[in-house]
């Protein structure tokens, strides 16, 4: 009996620990998302399973199936080893991971992942999980890159390539970034990887998406018998005019009134120029046209340049010197220790002459340079004008030399008297001009392709200001000259060109610009089709 016994209760004790281990393999993590990662990659059990396996995996889940070689290397980095699984079970950051995944909304990505009833079933309660533990693990791997490539990377470098966008790639290794989010405690370790401008459009998104929620981004009225409202005037239109202001944070404070007061000229000159318009203190068609754009268009807008963010790498921030032109906003910086310590005007290549979308590094600058035409104005511009009259050169200070045309330094010369190099094959830099008047246009793009400085003198003294060899004096009188000099750089400064039509100021306000070459159209196609 004494036997009988003993072999029952040993049963039993048998029982409740096989029941306890199984419980714990599949057990629903918690929601939590505010407790740390449950351990490193050491902490977690050093239990392989059959590799094998992973083949079966993606050709029972073929719309994963690109991302197979990637899951394979991720594996034999840790020895077909479970990653996913601690003693407790599935570690907090696979919480943290299918949490995001079903809000890739607030990403500015409209996607789900291929499989998620099966994700669900990995984390809901009310599901079941229909997956083995391995299963489950793939999965979860699965799942890790499909986010890092939606949110982290974006669309893939050839294709961007494709449509003209030439800046450098940020370089993104899965492998690391996994190893990264799972052995640190910060769930939001894979964010560092995403440009600092990415989050406050983010931001701005959500704030959009909630005033597209409540229906006040109403059409404003637009009297064809208006040819422009004036300050003491009163019309409808001035009354939704203030409310749209108010919305968008213009005006701070909204009295429903509708007479135009001066209040209401603060808050459209602020509107104006926060959008890169030149301010006025009346209202005009052409004003309301721009307030009645739907909001709809606006948060597209600020997705396609949520996605351009995705491709710069954050690394840039940590230049000690870096100058971006952003071509939309026809606006140039130079920045020293991340803060800008020069904003100026710029004009940019015509539609048909684009100014490239790409990075460089500058190394000399040119004062009283010459100007070499080429071959395509030579062509088109300079023989036929000569043609006409043999004294054409003359009048343009230009002269022949070694078969080429160039236009002799001076004040006249189309260059200014700088520019600014940074060699490249795209044959793209930055120079002064004598056309000052273009830089007080609302669209400044005039040029063949280069980048026509408004404060290129500022721009110089900026760039030297460190060098005893070049002070304020002396770079005017080279400027001033007319005979040509180089001055070499001590130190190369990365030029960033970039494409931003929606872009988030140092105020936390948002900017909105013109699409002068129209490639958001194209680029929001492209989020489609990769979704």
């Amino acid at each position: 009996m004494r036997n009988f016994y003993f072999l029952v209760c040993s049963l039993v004790i048998l029982f409740l620990i096989v029941n306890t281990s199984c419980n714990r393999q599949t057990r629903k993590p918690s929601a939590s998302l505010d407790t740390h990662l449950q351990g490193t990659i050491n902490q977690r059990s050093n239990i392989p399973f059959d590799s094998t396996l992973v083949t079966t995996f993606f050709q029972s889940h073929p719309e994963l199936k690109k991302f197979e070689s990637d899951v394979v290397s991720i594996y034999r980095k840790h020895k077909y080893n479970y990653i996913w699984f601690d003693n407790k079970g599935i570690v907090e950051f696979g919480n943290s991971l299918y949490s995001k995944s079903k809000n890739l909304e607030l990403e500015g990505i409209s996607s789900v992942f291929p499989y998620q009833n099966q994700i669900n079933g990995i984390f809901e309660d009310e599901l079941e999980n229909g997956l083995s533990k391995t299963e489950t693990e793939i999965m979860l791997s699965s799942l890790f890159l499909y986010y890092s490539e939606k949110v982290y990377k974006g669309i893939d470098d050839v294709t961007t390539s494709a449509i003209g966008w030439l800046l450098p790639r940020k370089q993104l290794s899965y492998k690391n970034l996994l190893d990264s989010v799972l052995t640190n405690s910060d769930t939001n370790q894979g964010e560092k990887v995403l440009f600092g401008q990415y989050f406050k459009l983010r931001t701005v998104l959500q704030q959009y998406r909630e005033i597209e929620k409540t229906g006040l981004w109403k059409p404003i009225d637009l009297d064809p018998k208006v040819k422009a409202y004036k300050r003491g005037d009163t019309a409808q239109a001035i009354r939704q005019i203030r409310e749209r202001l108010f919305i968008t944070g213009d005006i701070k404070k909204n009295d429903s009134s509708n007479r135009f007061d001066t209040e209401l000229v603060a808050a459209i000159k602020n509107y104006q120029l926060r959008n890169g318009k030149n301010p006025t203190s009346s209202i005009t068609p052409k004003l309301i046209n721009e307030l009645n754009v739907p909001i709809s268009k606006l948060i597209l807008q600020i997705m396609v340049n949520m996605e351009r963010c995705r491709w710069i790498s954050p690394d840039i921030a940590d230049a000690k010197e870096m100058i971006v032109v952003n071509i939309p906003s026809y606006k140039l910086n130079f920045y020293r220790d991340g803060k800008s310590e020069l904003e100026s005007p710029v004009v940019v290549g015509k539609n048909i002459t684009k100014t490239v979308i790409f990075g460089g590094k500058m190394s000399y600058i040119v004062f009283s340079p010459y100007w070499n035409l080429p071959q395509s104005i030579i062509k088109k511009e300079v023989k036929p004008g000569i043609a006409k009259d043999p004294n054409y050169l003359e009048k343009h200070n230009m002269e022949w030399n070694n078969g080429q045309v160039r236009q002799k330094p001076g004040k006249k010369n189309s260059l200014g008297l700088a520019k600014f190099m940074f060699p490249n094959s795209n044959e793209i830099y930055l120079h002064d001009t004598p056309s000052k008047s273009h830089f007080e246009k609302e669209s400044r793009a005039f040029s063949h392709g280069c980048v026509r400085v408004g404060k290129a003198r500022d721009l110089a003294i900026t760039i030297l200001k460190d060098d005893p060899d070049w002070t304020p004096k002396k770079i005017d009188a080279a400027m001033q000259s007319g005979k040509e000099s180089i001055c070499l750089l001590k130190n190369k400064i990365p030029v960033y060109i970039g494409y931003f039509t929606a872009w988030v100021n140092e105020k936390g306000e948002i900017e909105f610009y013109e699409d002068i070459y129209e490639l958001d159209e194209n680029l929001a196609n492209l989020m489609v089709n990769n979704q």
